[in-house]
C-alpha cells in the first residue's frame, strides 16, 4: 500500500541567520498488476531517491546509494557508490550495466540517484517533509549534530538544513535553517557568509557551528529502503510461502509472519473459507493495490486459485499499535511521540480521503508500527468506494460498535466523517496506551447492526466529564483530561507520560 503529500508543516517557521551579523520470478504465475495502467504518482515520503532515467538521454548514469545482493536469477548485485548504466527503465525494476564489472541485470530503482546530482550525497534526503525529517534524525543511531539538507516546503527550489539539538529543559529537538540562494547562483544561511555550494556549505558548518545550534557532525542515517515487489508478481503460488510464526486473527482469518520464496519477510492474511466469495475478497485486494502511501500497508500479492484464500503484505515487526503500546518499549513513550503516531495516522486517513474511500474499521487494532516506529493504516476489509459520497452497508453486516458513529449505528450509512469519530476513538486508545474505550459497556467488540441503536452510549455532560474518573468515582465511563492538562500547562514539551500518570 502506498501515501499521500501530508500537509506542509506550518506551526514553526524555520530558522534563518539573516539577521546576524522487467524484473521476473522463476516460481511465480504472472498476472496483469492491478496498478500497471495506473497513473498515481509515487506518494512515500520515505522513497527518497526514486528517479527518472530518461531525461535527455537515452541511456541514464546513475550512482548506488546502498549494497545490493540480487536475490533472483537476472538480478544486478552492486556495492554503494557503483557507478551503473541504465539501459531500460520497467516500472520499480531497471535493466542495468554495472560500469566497472561489465556485468549486466535488474536492479532497484530506489537503491540508485541520477550521477552528478544532489542526491547521490548522504547528506541530501530528497522529498523528505520537516516532519519526517525530525522523524528522521530523532530515531536511534543519530546523535547532536546529525543533520541533513531537504528540499524546502515553503520555498519550491529552495533547500533546508536540519539540525539535530538538545535543550536541557525539553530533550532532544531538531531545529532547522532556511537556505536562502543568491542571484549568481551561490547559497548561505547567514548573510555574513555565502558558499558557492552546499557542499562547501556544509563543509565550512561541519568546522564551526558559526551561529548554529550544534556544529553540524554526521550526516542523519539513510535507512535502506524496502526493495519493490517483484514485477507483476500479482498473483503467486501457494508454495512459494513459507508460514513461520502465527501473529493473530481478524476478521477473516488468521494473520502469519511467512517467507516468500525463502528470501522475502512478508505477513499473510489467511480468509475464512466461506467468509466471503473470492470475487469480494479480490475487490478488497484491488482496492488494497490502488492505495500507494507510506502511511499504509503496502500490499504485495495474493493466492486465491484454492482455499484458504492468503492476501501477502509488507511485513511490520512491531506489530499492532494497540500491542505495541502496552508493551515495555510502548509503555515508555512520551506524550510527543503518542502524538506523532497520531499525526501519521492521519496522513495516512488524510490520503484515503483525497481517494473518495472510507475505511470503516479504523481503530488501534487495524494500526500497524514498523521497527522504526512509523505507523501505517491496515484492514481495509470493510473499505469501499464511496458512490453518492457515502455507503451503506448492507444487512446482517458486523462493524466495531466502539469505534463507530452514531449515525452509522442508526442508519447504517457512513461517510468519511465517520472515519473522523472513529479516529477520535483511536486518540483516545493511543494517548491511554491501549485503554478499551466505554470500558463496562458492550463487552462484545462486534455487534450486528440491528443490535446496534441499543448499544450506544449517552453523551456525558460537561460536568461529568469534568468530574469523571476522580478518587472519589473510580471507574467511571470517560477519561478525565484535567489533570493531564494542567500538567502540560506546566510541562508542555517532554512530559513524562505513562500509564501510573493516567487517572
Amino acid at each position: 500500500m502506498g501515501c499521500a503529500k501530508s500537509k506542509d508543516a506550518t506551526d514553526s517557521p524555520e530558522k534563518s541567520l539573516k539577521n546576524e551579523s522487467v524484473r521476473k520470478s522463476q516460481n511465480a504465475l504472472y498476472v496483469k498488476d492491478p496498478t500497471s495502467n495506473s497513473r498515481l504518482k509515487n506518494r512515500n515520503s520515505f522513497n527518497l531517491h526514486i528517479i527518472s532515467p530518461s531525461e535527455g538521454n537515452e541511456e541514464a548514469s546513475v550512482i548506488a546509494l546502498y549494497d545490493y545482493e540480487g536475490i533472483h536469477d537476472g538480478d544486478l548485485s552492486f556495492k554503494k557508490g557503483d557507478k551503473l548504466k541504465i539501459i531500460q527503465e520497467s516500472g520499480e525494476w531497471w535493466n542495468a550495466r554495472n560500469l566497472g564489472t561489465g556485468e549486466e541485470g535488474f536492479i532497484p530503482s530506489n537503491y540508485v540517484a541520477k550521477d552528478n546530482t544532489l542526491e547521490t550525497q548522504d547528506w541530501f534526503f530528497k522529498g523528505v517533509s520537516r516532519k519526517d525529517a525530525e522523524r528522521h534524525l530523532l530515531a536511534s543511531g543519530n546523535k547532536q549534530g546529525s543533520y541533513m539538507i531537504r528540499d524546502s516546503e515553503t520555498t519550491k527550489g529552495s533547500y533546508s538544513l536540519s539540525v539535530r539539538d538538545h535543550d536541557p529543559s525539553m530533550g532532544d529537538t531538531v531545529k532547522h535553517y532556511k537556505i536562502r540562494t543568491l542571484d549568481n547562483g551561490g547559497f548561505y544561511i547567514s548573510p555574513r557568509i555565502t558558499f558557492t555550494s552546499l557542499e562547501e556549505l556544509v563543509n565550512h558548518y561541519k568546522k564551526q557551528g558559526d551561529g548554529l545550534c550544534q556544529k553540524l557532525t554526521t550526516s542523519c542515517i539513510s535507512q535502506k529502503p524496502q526493495k519493490p515487489w517483484e514485477k507483476d508478481a500479482w498473483e503467486i503460488p501457494r508454495e512459494s510461502l513459507k508460514l513461520d510464526k502465527k501473529l493473530g486473527a481478524g476478521q477473516f482469518g488468521e494473520v502469519w509472519m511467512a517467507t516468500y520464496n525463502k528470501h522475502t519477510k512478508v505477513a499473510v492474511k489467511t480468509m475464512k473459507p466461506g467468509t466471503m466469495s473470492v470475487e469480494a475478497f479480490l475487490d478488497e485486494a484491488n482496492i488494497m493495490k490502488t492505495l500507494q502511501h507510506d502511511k499504509l500497508v503496502r500490499l504485495n500479492a495474493v493466492v486465491t486459485k484454492e482455499e484458504p484464500i492468503y492476501i501477502i503484505t509488507e511485513f511490520m515487526a512491531k506489530g499492532s499499535l494497540l500491542d505495541f503500546l502496552k508493551t515495555d518499549e510502548g509503555n515508555k513513550l512520551q506524550l510527543p511521540k503518542l502524538i506523532d503516531f497520531s499525526a501519521q495516522i492521519a496522513e495516512g486517513m488524510a490520503f484515503i480521503e483525497s481517494r473518495n474511500y472510507i475505511h470503516r474499521d479504523l481503530r488501534a487494532a487495524n494500526i500497524l508500527v514498523s521497527q522504526t516506529l512509523v505507523c501505517k493504516i491496515a484492514d481495509f476489509g470493510l473499505a469501499r468506494i464511496i458512490e453518492d459520497n457515502e455507503y451503506t452497508a448492507r444487512e446482517g453486516a458486523k462493524f466495531p460498535i466502539k469505534w463507530t458513529a452514531p449515525e452509522a449505528i442508526n442508519f447504517g450509512s457512513f461517510t468519511i466523517k465517520s472515519d473522523v469519530w472513529s479516529f477520535g476513538i483511536l486518540l483516545m486508545e493511543t494517548i491511554t496506551y491501549g485503554r478499551t474505550p466505554y470500558p463496562g459497556r458492550c463487552s462484545t467488540a462486534r455487534h450486528p447492526i440491528a443490535f446496534c441503536p441499543s448499544l450506544i452510549p449517552p453523551a456525558p455532560s460537561s460536568a461529568a466529564l469534568l468530574s469523571a474518573n476522580t478518587p472519589q468515582n473510580p471507574g467511571t465511563l470517560y477519561f478525565n483530561p484535567c489533570p493531564l492538562l494542567a500538567h502540560l500547562q506546566v510541562a508542555p514539551e517532554g512530559l513524562p507520560l505513562s500509564p501510573h500518570h493516567l487517572p
